[in-house]
């Protein structure tokens, strides 16, 4: 199992110790570093400024969104920083939800998820092949486009610029069952949002025809501390966030997840509390086993011991939310 260091996306601004914590994941060995995106800072624009201070770490977003970018524009995004990188790319993709799709991107969500991420990733495979002019007959990314309004004029393309890897990976981030089973076919990798160690059963099925090779990258808060009931509040908090106001209240992914994940009242009770204003109440809300099942929080011993529970099973790459360079070195060492 490989180690990665996922940063996320920004709050207000910058994190000084962004750039500090890539170099040392870096010089601990670590295999990629991960970016994201809200609707705030981007992921690619923080990915390259990593990619010009490192030298051999990979490069991942986890995730990028699908409704920010036409599936060409991520494409051209992806093989221009391969290029720039030295072949470290990772694409990372997400489909996001109806919120913030139609409300930031000001786009409608598609009817079939599962459709459109399929018509999205073939676009961008055709890219990076680029084998022949791009061309789909798509119900939502039609190549050339063709409908009412267009002039008809649109010609097949081929990237002017030549792709350093047709096999660029990409993964995706995906929630639910079928969502899941169509990325063990389409994709050279899943992103999963919660994973827990000791809830293997809960994917087993969606991830049973996964091809030899298929990564499996899992993000998860890891921190070295001696008070664990303190060190989970970070990860209560996020989880409030997502289960509670990302997504509407009739159609939340990260809600039925985690319902899925044994814990349907606990959900639906976070997101009640988060979407009534309580946030505070709705953090406690979150039980302290999900929260801790999802993460690495404690003393040095204590993530030794749960840490095998990860190496154990189907992950591949863990991509470890830390914010300290002594958490990096220490799971470094245990990982060895």
């Amino acid at each position: 199992m490989r180690l990665g260091l996922a940063l996320g996306y920004w709050g207000r601004g910058p994190d000084p110790r962004h750039l500090e914590l890539a170099q040392e994941a870096e010089r601990l060995g670590y295999a990629s570093v991960w970016t994201a995106e809200a609707w705030g800072s981007d992921a690619f624009t923080t990915l390259t400024w990593i990619a010009a201070h490192t030298t051999r770490i990979r490069l991942g977003t986890a995730v990028a969104q699908m409704a920010a970018r036409t599936p060409t524009a991520t494409a051209m995004q992806a093989l221009t920083l391969d290029h720039l990188s030295g072949g470290r790319m990772l694409l990372g993709l997400g489909l996001s939800g109806p919120q913030v799709v139609e409300g930031w991107y000001g786009r409608p969500f598609p009817a079939s998820p599962l459709t459109a991420t399929r018509e999205y990733v073939d676009i961008v495979r055709q890219v990076l092949r680029r084998e022949a002019p791009v061309t789909l007959d798509g119900r939502f990314h039609p190549l050339p486009y063709r409908g009412p309004d267009g002039t008809g004029l649109g010609k097949p393309l081929k990237p002017i610029a030549h792709p350093l890897r047709s096999n660029l990976p990409v993964l995706l981030g995906a929630e639910g069952p079928k969502n899941i089973a169509q990325t063990t076919r389409i994709a050279d990798g899943w992103l999963p949002l919660y994973w827990s160690p000791y809830r293997t059963d809960v994917y087993e099925a969606s991830l049973a025809a996964a091809p030899e090779g298929f990564l499996i990258a899992p993000m998860a808060r890891a921190q070295v501390c001696d008070d664990v009931a303190e060190g989970l509040l970070p990860v209560k908090a996020m989880l409030a966030f997502y289960i509670g106001g990302m997504g509407h209240a009739t159609r939340n992914f990260h809600a039925g997840l985690m319902s899925r994940m044994g814990h349907a009242d606990a959900a639906q009770r976070v997101q009640d509390l988060f979407l009534q204003g309580r946030r505070d109440e709705a953090v406690h809300a979150v039980p302290d086993t999900f929260a801790d099942d999802i993460s690495l929080i404690g003393p040095r011993p204590r993530l030794a011991d749960r840490l095998k529970a990860w190496r154990q099973g189907p992950v591949t790459d863990l991509l470890v939310t830390a914010p300290d360079p002594r958490t990096l070195r220490v799971l470094a060492e245990l990982n060895t």
